[in-house]
């Protein structure tokens, strides 16, 4: 069977991609920027790659016509506070348009719970999105999730800053408002389940696990999963806006998706009884079951996706394709070289690759991290965000408050953007190379300022440039790990959370 997935570089995405290659699928991945999917080893045959953005009328001529399923995990949730309706609705009619003309036979759309009478910008978006969609001639299928539980989602890393960086929180009364979340195995579960089932076609479904919880008894559940002890106290006079805030700047959520969380955590997410779980013999897994599924990918280090990898949860720009050939007029530039004596070529290579996260940024992490308070401060991700996995790296990838957007090992070259607050666009690149028989490791800093602000700004930082880039080079060539990097013997394509 051959099915279309949008959202092919997502959070829910990734994980449902080699679910369905092992169920024997051929899938076609719709990607706004095609850089940024990694095709790994055995997928050759089996997967194909749609280069479209459905923010703009879909090329028919060009476009694949011949597939049963398509798949719809678009969204504009964390992308911006007050034009994601539009965005949301014009995708999908340009979606709609799409599968109209191909020999598509189900529409399967993953969405929010929209049972009560008064609902927040967000699952209204997600309700009209649902509309366009059911009143296709293609018959649509529509999965209604509350809270998604899982390594890697937006809402889980929330639960998770929370609970492990505050022993005590006073926080919003909206932590009293109710929810009935769900696994992300489940959600995988129920969205391969419905494929051309008849019986779930031009319908919509509920899907969550059996608890109703508050917000409040979730953190005290990831608390007690944890083996720690939380005092949790609800104020009233916190404000959405205030609310915001709160969670921006005490977990690694942008300002953006934290208005459009807390808008959405005031109204209770609860499931209609509709026996989908009973018709596809699924058994929801239980909250902290879900929760200690979760912890223990992230110890092992493997998490197959993440909300942070997702360029809607960083950048206003639809793709960043166009930066990847870096500037050289108009723009100032930082450059270090230092040769390679002190380590193999293998190991810097590798400790270019391992930048960030936790390791640090080899030298003034202290400074690098002042930098991340001040870019929250000013409505930025800062340094919270990290990476996804310690040593992998791949396009696409988040990086503290960078996007990676090369990961060359053949021509050992890693090339990052900029994405916190700046009057101007950043560009960060590193790269090994041979010269006169003499390897090295060459560092650029780019800047292109916009006005006057930000050649200011260039030559404010400049004395830390000089400073910190200086000291950074050298220690990436020198850094030796205190124990040798260990390589996965395996990819991890099984479905996991």
């Amino acid at each position: 069977m051959r099915i279309l997935l949008t959202g092919a570089t997502g959070y829910i995405g990734k994980r449902l991609l080699p679910v369905l290659l092992e169920e024997g699928h051929e899938v076609i991945c719709c990607v706004r920027n095609a850089a940024n999917f990694k095709l790994k080893r055995g997928w050759k045959g089996r997967v194909s790659v749609f280069e479209v953005d459905f923010l703009e009328e879909v090329d028919l001529i060009a476009a694949p016509r011949d597939f049963d399923v398509a798949y719809y995990l678009i969204h504009s949730m964390s992308a911006a506070i007050n034009d994601f309706k539009s965005l949301e609705e014009r995708s999908a009619w340009n979606f709609r348009h799409f599968v109209e003309k191909s020999s598509c036979r189900q529409v399967i759309y993953l969405t929010g719970i929209v049972n009560n009478d008064e609902l927040s910008n967000h699952l209204e978006s997600r309700l009209q999105v649902e509309r366009v969609l059911g009143e296709s001639t293609v018959p649509l299928t529509a999965l209604r999730a509350g809270i998604i539980i899982g390594s890697g989602s937006a809402s889980f890393e929330i639960i998770r800053d929370l609970v492990e960086k505050l022993p005590v929180m006073v926080a919003p009364k909206w932590l009293e408002t109710r929810c009935q979340p769900i696994a992300i195995r489940d959600v995988i579960r129920f969205l391969t389940g419905v494929i051309l089932r008849e019986d779930c076609y031009n319908q919509n479904f509920d899907i969550g696990c059996d608890e109703v919880l508050t917000y409040r008894e979730m953190l005290q559940g990831y608390a007690n999963a944890r083996g720690l002890k939380r005092f949790i106290f609800t104020v009233p006079i916190m404000t959405p806006r205030l609310s915001s805030y709160w969670l921006h700047f005490v977990t690694s959520t942008t300002y953006e998706l934290a208005v459009n969380l807390v808008n959405s955590m005031k109204v209770d997410v609860i499931c209609r009884d509709n026996r989908l779980a009973e018709r596809l013999g699924l058994s929801p897994i239980p909250y902290q079951e879900a929760v200690q599924l979760a912890f223990d990918k992230i110890q092992q280090n493997m998490v197959v996706s993440s909300w942070k990898d997702s360029l809607v949860s960083s950048s206003e720009k639809g793709s960043l394709s166009q930066y990847i050939e870096v500037p050289e007029h108009g723009c100032f530039e930082d450059k270090k070289q230092v040769s390679i004596e002190n380590n193999t070529e293998e190991q810097v290579w590798r400790n270019v690759l391992a930048i960030g996260g936790e390791r640090g940024w080899y030298y003034g992490n202290a400074l690098w991290k002042l930098r991340g308070l001040l870019d929250k401060m000013v409505g930025g991700i800062g340094l919270r965000r990290g990476r996804t996995h310690p040593e992998d790296i791949y396009p696409g990838d988040a990086l503290d408050f960078w996007r990676v957007l090369a990961a060359d090992h053949e021509e050992k070259r890693l090339l990052l953007y900029a994405e916190m607050k700046l009057p101007g666009e950043a560009w960060l690149e590193f790269q090994i190379v041979e010269e006169q028989g003499v390897r090295l490791l060459k560092q650029k800093a780019t800047f292109r300022p916009s006005g006057i602000w930000g050649r200011l700004y260039w030559y404010l930082v400049l004395p830390f440039h000089f400073l910190i880039f200086n000291r950074m080079i050298r220690n990436i060539e020198r850094f030796r790990p205190s124990k040798p990097v260990q390589k996965e013997a395996v990819e991890v394509e099984e479905l996991d959370v």
